[in-house]
């Protein structure tokens, strides 16, 4: 895997020579970045022999801890495994107030082990790798929706510079965050992000930015996990907290992942292109395999408690694998436009799910549906809430978890340690969930019985 070069680094630090430290990022299972803060002088070594980091990282449960039960910990001593800096990804991090740069890093093929089976970024890379054995190249885009918040006060508060009414696609809206919007898309500029259209969303407070589809779907993976780190960082220098929970508020949508996919052929061509507005049959039948294969990977989809929150009737959260044309109540929807740019847009996603290892169970899905030929179904025409005669979706996360373990199709793709471990961090992490005393229990049942 280690195609990084010390030129890279070299020329980056020639190019940047105030840089005085670099933060070295691991995606874990639940897309939180972990890593080390490294000295200028130690970006050598990195890029020459890699850096050592245990086995266990890539399988700690959300709040940082230790998952049982995933055979990277202290049944391997919790070894070390190596990990290597990922092309293109050494950029500067201009919201810090210290000179700093930040690099991706993915455990190594072979160095890596026994973690590499879990690291998300080879997990997508080994789903991308069997499309592009098969002569179709993934064109990839990812759209994140989140709140800012105001970081002083003292519960979760959406900012409200216009008030505490709702500005879906309010220019007002925009506008009134110039100062936060214009140092976000200089900080994209600065690290070669592809930002583009920024859009108030439905809740008070909740935003969009787009970025660019990619031919490189591993690149467009890796730019939405920058692209996170800097809305947060850039946010924070601004006195607001960036907040990507699926569900902050019971009152106000939730915020989604949506992610755009299309194949090109052989020769460059999209192979879903049809001037027909519902695709060509290779696109039925990758929306045949990503609808059949839905609730299996519904724990990537949806990975937290709260996370289920989201799901509801009306709230363009879709709660069974369904697919229609310019139809935002379905969970696989094909957008209009010029037949050349036809493609899918994948709507389950919560703005919580790991980037990586959603995209990976999309791609598994398309590829399985067109190796088998899948038949979709009927598109759905008006409200996809209504009118779906699919089974629905899981709604709970035990549920969703279970099946996840249980998919053969997840095995067959993403790799089987990956299933085992995946699924032993969130059975971890739903037992401590359910075992807390929480607020809720003391109002409903602390008087009452």
């Amino acid at each position: 895997m280690n195609t990084s070069t010390i030129e890279e680094a070299r020329r980056f630090l020639a190019e940047n020579p105030d840089i005085e430290q670099v933060q070295v990022l691991l995606t874990d299972n639940n897309g939180v970045l972990r890593g080390k803060s490294l000295r200028v002088h130690e970006l050598d070594t990195l890029y020459r022999n890699g850096r050592p980091l245990p086995s266990s990282i890539v399988a700690l449960t959300i709040d940082g801890d230790d998952a049982e039960n995933t055979g990277l910990l202290w049944e391997v001593g919790d070894m070390d495994c190596v990990a290597f800096p990922v092309p293109g990804t050494l950029v500067r991090c201009p919201w810090l107030a210290t000179p700093s740069a930040q690099v991706l890093i993915a455990m190594d093929e072979v160095t890596g082990a026994p973690a590499v089976d879990a690291d998300p970024r080879q997990v997508a890379r080994r789903v991308i790798a069997r499309l592009l054995a098969d002569g179709y190249t993934p064109v990839v885009a990812v759209e994140l929706e989140f709140y800012l918040l105001d970081a002083n006060a003292a519960a979760p508060t959406p900012a409200q510079p216009r008030g505490p009414q709702r500005h879906v696609y309010s220019i007002d809206e925009v506008e009134a965050h110039a100062p936060f919007f214009d140092e976000l898309y200089a900080a994209c500029r600065v690290q070669g992000l592809p930002a583009e259209t920024a859009i108030s969303e439905f809740g008070t407070g909740q935003m969009e930015i787009t970025l660019t589809h990619r031919t490189d779907a591993l690149r467009a993976l890796d730019e939405a996990v920058m692209y996170r780190r800097l809305v947060k960082g850039v946010a924070a220098k601004h006195g607001l907290k960036a907040c990507f929970m699926a569900k902050p508020f019971a009152n106000l949508p939730g915020s989604g992942t949506h992610l755009h996919m299309s194949l090109n052929g052989a020769r460059g061509a999209n192979v879903f292109a049809d001037e027909d507005l519902h695709g060509s049959p290779l696109l039925k039948q990758a929306i045949g395999g990503m609808a059949t294969t839905a609730a299996d990977a519904m724990a990537l989809f949806a990975p937290h408690a709260n996370s289920y929150r989201r799901f509801s009737a009306n709230s363009y959260a879709p709660l069974a694998p369904t697919w229609g044309v310019n139809n935002r109540t379905v969970s696989l929807r094909i957008p209009t436009g010029a037949a050349p740019t036809r493609h899918i847009e994948h709507r389950i996603c919560g703005a919580d799910a790991n980037p990586y290892l959603a995209a990976a169970a999309m791609l598994a899905g398309a590829h399985y549906g067109i190796v088998h030929a899948m038949d979709p179904g009927r598109p759905v025409e008006g409200d996809g809430y209504a009118a779906s005669e699919a089974p629905p979706l899981p709604q709970h996360w035990p549920e969703a978890v279970g099946r996840f373990a249980d998919s053969s199709f997840l095995k067959e793709y993403l790799g089987e340690r990956f299933v085992e471990i995946y699924a032993a961090v969130k059975r971890t992490e739903y037992a401590r969930f359910f075992s807390e005393v929480t607020a809720q229990d003391y109002a409903w049942y602390l008087h009452t019985v």
